[in-house]
């Protein structure tokens, strides 16, 4: 069984290891086919489309989200979901912006519903 310091995660704690590391993004979890992440860019997210479904919880900050080309407000405390392949991108965010991030599923997304 693992230990409250494998279950419990702060975005204190994935600000600290984001020091520790010239990344914008640290893995901190991972079980089957979930995977955590904490993201905070710097300036720009020059992030691509990724294989697999994702979700965004942001932790702080507000801007602007683009979703395949659309976009929408968000803020801190928002949730955001994005299927696999999608283009998507945070813009305008402010300094202090930062966001867990789940990725999960078989690489392609999940199956959609007919």
């Amino acid at each position: 069984m693992p230990s409250l310091s494998q279950i419990h995660f702060s975005p204190e704690e994935g600000l600290r290891q984001l020091q520790e590391t010239s990344n914008e993004f640290v893995d901190l979890f991972a079980h089957g086919s979930l995977v955590v992440e904490y993201y905070k860019p710097n300036q720009v997210d020059k992030q691509q489309p990724h294989e697999r479904d994702e979700v965004y919880v942001v932790t702080s900050g507000s801007g602007l989200f683009n979703y395949d080309g659309t976009q929408t407000a968000f803020k801190s405390g928002d949730l955001l979901v994005v299927p696999a392949g999608v283009e998507h991108r945070f813009e305008e965010f402010t300094d202090d912006f930062a966001t867990w991030v789940l990725f999960y599923g078989p690489a392609g997304g999940e199956a959609t519903k007919t």
